[in-house]
């Protein structure tokens, strides 16, 4: 049996699932990224993993590390390096404030998703802070608790008594 996948938005070549329930995302970016020719041919076949990948700011700038893009099948020589450190593209304004949130380290900088806008590469990062188990289990219990009252308003309305 094929694997299901889960429907992605238009123009979305990766999401990172995991992160909305490792963290509280507080504020999300959109930044462009520096990429090489044969990354973004092999983006454009919808390959790409955002599970181990994270922002950092070194010297005023933002890098995006551990962003698997694999290498590109037609290509030869000219491939890139698959986990290369990638520098992405921000207003110096939104820079400055991020290192300011970041700094003291209780925040990270995560991707939430990679996607082609206008034909350009766009990730949209998250200011996000670290979620404890039993934040995770609490959000788990309030999914089952919402997803129980919207199916009992469901039958109701189709008068199916449970």
């Amino acid at each position: 049996m094929a694997k299901k996948k889960k429907k992605q938005a238009p123009g979305t070549i990766a999401t990172n699932r995991k992160a909305r329930h490792d963290y509280n995302i507080l504020e999300t970016y959109e930044a462009g990224i520096v990429l090489v020719g044969t990354e973004i041919k092999s983006l454009r076949e919808g390959k790409a993993s955002l599970v181990e990948a994270f922002a950092t700011i070194d010297d005023g700038e933002v890098w995006l590390r551990n962003l698997h893009i694999p290498e590109y099948s037609m290509g030869h020589w000219t491939n890139h390096s698959p986990r290369r450190t990638r520098k992405l593209l921000l207003h110096r304004r939104e820079i400055d404030s991020l290192y300011g949130k970041v700094r003291d380290g209780k925040r990270t900088l995560v991707p939430l998703s990679l996607y082609l806008k206008d034909g350009r590469l766009k990730v949209e990062l998250a200011l996000a802070s670290g979620k404890q188990d039993y934040d995770k289990r609490q959000a788990i219990k309030r999914r089952t608790e919402e997803r129980e009252v919207v199916r009992e308003l469901g039958r109701k309305i189709k008068g199916i008594n449970a």
